[in-house]
């Protein structure tokens, strides 16, 4: 019997390649915690999740990459507008 529509296999590797995590492995990959991908739900930076057969949510390696770059690039953005400016000494 064929899976329901937005349902994958189990996390792995599919017939075209892609490697699926569920969110542990994906806390996993990235070494991070399972709190962290929760966050990165509740923030829109993982977004369409599909499901495997126990209903479970899983990402490409594509989509853990992306939200794990596009964090990397909002904390430097933070750390960047939080530095001081220069102080001008009058001479």
């Amino acid at each position: 019997m064929p899976h329901p529509v937005g349902h994958m296999p189990a996390p792995g590797r599919d017939a075209a390649g892609t490697i699926w995590f569920t969110v542990r492995e994906a806390a996993a990959f990235i070494g991070g915690s399972i709190q962290t991908i929760y966050s990165w739900e509740r923030r829109g930076h993982l977004t369409d999740p599909h499901h495997d057969e126990r209903g479970h949510r899983v990402y490409s390696q594509q989509q853990i990459a992306a939200a794990h770059r596009n964090t990397r690039q909002n904390a430097a953005a933070v750390r960047r507008s939080a530095r001081p400016l220069p102080t001008r000494t009058s001479a």
